[in-house]
């Protein structure tokens, strides 16, 4: 009898699984039923709102008050924002005094003892490519920024990730704080740190820090907790103190991620320099920043590819040196190194001077900027059949923006919260669900929630276009090695360039309002959807594919039966990095007319205002915690459906 219930039970179970879901709809549904006598239709009622305006303006006027005279700014904060501005000042001397042939050689010498001979020669002639731009001395400045920032990151992400690696506890208590650090965008607490140290290199330093921090952190606390525990248990048993299996087994066993967190800390930081720039970083990023403001495209992308430029080589250097021995040459010794690099910068200082040599340098504003010209002269308007990216940009906003914004603003706030809830319990559990709610709740207290909405609208818009060209791309390039080879470094220039420096071209071809802000939006968070789809693509089981082509599936077949549900994890990953980055660059968007959040967030920047900057950026914190929460399904239900 026991054998013959087991077949019984099998079909029984999609239908168990669909009244689960059914079941929590319907349980949704009996709750609403029995509340909707008590709620109210419309907007977030006023009188459940909390003003933030009269204790942030305090705060905010204490700090003026006290900042050059209270103990904690004189003995603690002063102190800091002197070791930060005398390590940059070294660094930047130092990096000076080896000139020009100096830093291209030991750069170049670091390539070739991680990973050979070819990326020397390309490290080289990315830093040629600098001088030849007329951009040696700004990009000398973002250098020696950029390696304090990172020093100073990878510090405390390790530090953070060995305490949250080694404790249950405080992984639990840093997990909330590293989450709010990486989806706070970086203008919300711009003000706060300039308020502390003023305008300058300090405050850029530090604003980078709280942004390339975490990634660092989490890695090391993933490496950490990941090692091998036959590996901890054989050390252990040799009689070796906690303090020995840290440093020889669990240390040693996570250089794979730690190298992974240097290398994402370096990209985060890189990405930074343009925003630092707005509180007196210099460098590059002030020179992409003061051409956008005189809108100057051609001198804006001059000193965007410097950016771009050590954005990739340090990328490549430290991926190389993530692998496991790497492919240099190990004859190279670090006194070699600085050696030869010592005397490169003496010949040149005898023979040339330091400085880059004027003759060399190669203008490209002028011919960029005609370019630039042209193209909003024949494709703003007027183009025969297609019409002009104006009228893209016009019937995108009239026919989605305006419709999805009205509909989201039409609904009741009840409604908006039942949704949410809906959506969260369906791919995770009742605690997924909760906490997307109180997100989604959190921001009508804080009486941002018609501008919320309005910037969810643009979100889903931009989400939506990202993931139709994302997963077109992707599956283009997992599916052909010549088209992956071709994207790989358009991915990377996409990835690794400032906002600021595509955002005029977009500006000029769609001109000011939503739509541009939601194409900014794409362009950023494409790469890495196509990234994360292409992988999750390639690494389908080649067992599974080549099982589908002995039955006779054709290619679209092994596309649509095998590898894409295969892929589901990575291409549910896709979707959830998608909805952040589109996040990211919400207030990037709110510089050119996107309006709602973003807006009001660099308001609040420019005009010191604390309060009105900082409750934005905590609404779009709550709004990008709702959406990872209803687009990234939970460990638990995951392994439920494996």
């Amino acid at each position: 009898m026991t054998t013959l219930s087991v077949p019984a039970s099998r079909p029984h179970t999609p239908r168990l699984l669909k009244s689960r879901a059914a079941g929590k709809l319907l349980l949704l549904a009996l709750v609403t039923a029995v509340l909707l006598p008590l709620l109210h239709g419309g907007s977030w009622p006023h009188h459940l709102t909390v003003s933030l305006d009269k204790p942030l303006t305090s705060a905010s006027n204490w700090v003026i008050d006290n900042r050059d005279s209270h103990p904690l700014f004189l003995y603690f904060f002063g102190y800091i924002s002197n070791a930060v501005v005398l390590s940059v000042r070294a660094v930047y001397l130092t990096l000076l005094a080896a000139g020009w042939t100096g830093v291209t050689v030991f750069a170049a010498l670091v390539a070739w003892r991680v990973a050979g001979v070819r990326l020397a020669a390309g490290t080289a002639l990315a830093f040629l490519a600098c001088g030849a731009l007329g951009m040696w001395v700004p990009t000398m400045q973002t250098l020696a920024l950029m390696v304090v920032a990172v020093l100073a990151s990878v510090l405390t992400g390790a530090l953070l990730g060995l305490a949250a690696g080694l404790s249950d506890r405080l992984d639990r208590a840093l997990r909330p704080v590293l989450d709010t650090m990486q989806v706070l965008p970086a203008f919300a607490y711009l003000l706060p740190v300039v308020l502390v140290f003023g305008i300058g290199v300090p405050a850029a330093v530090l604003a980078t820090v709280v942004y390339a921090a975490p990634p660092m952190a989490r890695l090391t606390a993933l490496g950490l907790r990941g090692a091998d525990p036959e590996v901890l248990e054989a050390v252990e048993s040799l009689g070796a103190t906690r303090r020995q299996r840290l440093l020889t087994a669990r240390v040693p066993l996570a250089r794979g991620e730690l190298l992974l967190g240097l290398n994402q800390t370096i990209m985060m930081a890189l990405s930074m320099a343009v925003i630092a720039s707005v509180i007196g970083a210099g460098g590059l990023g002030d020179r992409v920043y003061q051409a956008l403001a005189s809108v100057d495209v051609g001198q804006a992308l001059a000193a965007g590819i410097p950016i771009v430029l050590l954005a990739v080589v340090l990328d490549r250097v430290t991926g190389a040196a993530g692998a496991a021995d790497g492919t240099g040459s190990r004859t190279i010794g670090w006194p070699y190194a600085l050696a030869v690099t010592a005397a490169v910068a003496l010949a040149t200082r005898l023979l040339h001077g330091l400085n880059w040599p004027t003759g060399f340098s190669l203008g490209i504003a002028a011919p960029v900027n005609r370019a630039v010209d042209w193209m909003t002269a024949h494709l703003y308007s007027g183009v025969p059949v297609v019409g002009g990216t104006a009228d893209w940009a016009g019937h995108f906003t009239t026919w989605i923006l305006d419709p999805l914004r009205g509909g989201l603003q039409w609904l009741p706030w009840w409604s908006v919260l039942l949704v949410v809830a809906a959506l969260a319990w369906l791919i995770g559990t009742w605690a997924t669900a909760l906490t997307a709610v109180l997100a989604m709740a959190a921001i009508g207290v804080l009486g941002v929630w018609d501008p919320a909405l309005d910037t969810l609208s643009q979100v889903l818009a931009a989400v939506a276009v990202t993931l139709v060209l994302g997963f077109a791309t992707g599956i283009a390039a997992a599916r052909s090695d010549r088209v992956e080879r071709v994207l790989r470094p358009v991915l990377d220039v996409f990835q690794t360039m400032p906002q600021f420096v595509y955002l005029i071209p977009v500006v000029a071809l769609f001109g000011v309002g939503r739509a541009p802000a939601v194409a900014a939006a794409v362009v950023y968070a494409l790469p890495a959807v196509v990234r994360i789809t292409a992988q999750g693509l390639r690494q389908v089981d080649p067992a599974a594919l080549e099982s589908a082509r002995s039955l006779g599936a054709t290619g679209r077949q092994q596309l649509w039966q095998v590898q894409l549900p295969l892929a589901r994890r990575s291409l549910l990953l896709a979707l959830n990095q998608g909805v952040v980055l589109v996040l990211a660059v919400v207030i990037i968007g709110g510089l050119v007319g996107g309006g709602a959040l973003g807006y009001n967030v660099a308001f609040g920047l420019a005009q010191g205002d604390l309060a009105t900057g900082l409750v934005a950026g905590a609404a779009i914190v709550c709004l990008g915690l709702m959406l990872d929460r209803v687009t990234q399904p939970t460990e638990r239900r995951t392994k439920k459906g494996a």
